[in-house]
């Protein structure tokens, strides 16, 4: 039976403010970095994240609550698909200030209910199960990054 769900989490030397900046950018663990909107999450708008080597990806924007808890639905097996519930994980970022430093927690669930073969699911949760941490080190180093 494939796992359900993946649970990284990540100590960034930034502001609570400053990482909620770049959470909070529709598809940024995914996106090609140029092609970012630049735009802050609102509950309920849709977006396509680009990314030249694994597709296109639907993103929504679920729940909204600055600055500590953003969700969003993907559809991170499916690239090109249109977005629906059985082709979609939640991904859910929680952030928590430590001293000077955030904490940022990230849930992505819902692998269980994804359309398809057992194999299609079991390799969804491998893919990303690799991919947070690549996405969360990449996050804390534009985080960390001194301000211009």
């Amino acid at each position: 039976m494939t796992a359900d769900r993946i649970e990284r989490e990540t100590l960034i030397a930034a502001p609570l403010e400053r990482v909620w900046s770049l959470v909070a950018e529709p598809g940024f663990w995914v996106a090609d970095k140029a092609s970012l909107p630049g735009s802050v999450a609102r509950e309920g708008e849709s977006m396509v994240a680009r990314n030249p080597e694994y597709g296109d990806f639907p993103v929504r924007v679920e729940k909204v609550q600055p600055p500590t808890y953003l969700a969003y639905r993907w559809a991170s097996a499916f690239p090109g698909q249109e977005l629906r519930e059985d082709n979609s994980t939640l991904v859910e970022f929680t952030l928590t200030s430590e001293g000077d430093k955030t904490r940022l927690r990230v849930v992505e669930s819902g692998f269980a209910s994804l359309a398809g073969s057992e194999e299609l699911r079991s390799k969804a949760v491998r893919d990303n199960t690799g991919g947070w941490p690549q996405e969360l080190d990449a996050l804390k180093a534009r985080a960390e990054q001194p301000s211009v």
